[in-house]
C-alpha cells in the first residue's frame, strides 16, 4: 500500500491517547477506536507510522498489532485470555527437567530454579517440578491463584503476556518479563535453554539461528509494549 498521509500526531482521548493521521484518529483493524492507556505507548505507535516510506510495510506495525489485539480481542473477554494462558502453567517448560544424572539438568537448575522460586514467592503459590516429560498437573489452588492474577491484568498487559508465554512456552517466564527490572534477553535465554544446549553440543544451523533471533526480537518488543502500556 502506498503511503497516504503526511502528518502523524498524538492527542488525548477518552481515558487515554490516540494517534491521528492528517488529523483523523485511527481505528483498530476490528473497527474500534484505537485508544491506548499511556502517552508513551501512543507515541511509540505514532513512530511506527512516521517510519514508513513511500510504501507501507504491514509487517512493521508490531506495537499496533498488539494494541489492536488488546482492544478487539482481549478487552471484551479477559476470561478467554486467561483460558488461553493457563495451559502454559500446566505444561510450563521450566517445570519439566532432564533426569538429575544428565548434564543438562545442571544447566536447567541454574537457569530455571531461581525463576521458579521467585515466581512462587512473588505470587504465593507452589509449582510442581518433574524430571522427564510425563505430565504432572499443577495444584488446583495454584491454578486458581494464577487465574485470579491473570484476570486482574489490563488488556494491554494481557496482550503482551500472551505473546511472551507463546514464545517461551512458560507462564513463569512470561510473568517474570512483566516485572520492572526484567531482563528480556536473560529470560528468553532461560526459556530457550534446551535448544541453546543442543546448539552448544552440535552447532547451530542457519535456519534455527535465524528463527531464534526473530523470536528473541519479538520477545523484546512484547516486553517493551507492556512497559509502554504502564507508562
Amino acid at each position: 500500500m502506498k503511503r497516504f498521509y503526511q502528518d502523524v500526531a498524538v492527542e488525548p482521548a477518552d481515558d487515554g491517547f490516540r494517534v491521528t493521521l492528517d488529523g483523523r484518529p485511527l481505528r483498530t483493524q476490528g473497527g474500534s477506536a484505537q485508544v491506548v492507556p499511556t502517552a508513551p505507548l501512543a507515541e511509540a505507535l505514532a513512530e511506527e507510522w512516521r517510519a514508513q516510506g513511500e510504501q507501507i510495510d504491514p509487517k512493521s506495525f508490531v506495537l499496533r498489532d498488539l494494541a489492536d489485539y488488546a482492544i478487539d480481542r482481549i478487552a471484551p473477554d479477559r476470561a478467554a485470555s486467561a483460558a488461553r494462558l493457563l495451559p502454559f502453567a500446566e505444561t510450563d517448560t521450566l517445570c519439566y527437567r532432564a533426569d538429575p544424572d544428565e548434564p543438562l539438568f545442571g544447566r536447567q537448575q541454574e537457569l530455571w530454579e531461581p525463576l521458579v522460586q521467585a515466581a512462587e514467592a512473588r505470587h504465593g503459590l507452589r509449582l510442581e517440578r518433574v524430571s522427564g516429560v510425563v505430565h504432572r498437573p499443577q495444584r488446583p489452588e495454584t491454578m486458581a491463584k494464577l487465574k485470579e492474577l491473570i484476570e486482574g491484568l489490563d488488556p494491554f498487559t494481557l496482550a503482551a503476556l500472551e505473546t511472551l508465554a507463546s514464545l517461551s512456552a512458560s507462564l513463569t517466564v512470561a510473568l517474570a518479563a512483566l516485572e520492572e527490572d526484567a531482563d528480556p534477553d536473560a529470560l528468553f535465554a532461560a526459556a530457550n535453554c534446551e535448544q541453546d544446549w543442543q546448539a552448544e553440543l552440535w552447532g547451530w544451523d542457519s535456519a534455527a539461528e535465524s528463527d531464534r533471533a526473530l523470536r528473541l526480537e519479538t520477545f523484546r518488543r512484547a516486553v517493551n509494549f507492556a512497559r509502554l502500556a504502564r507508562g
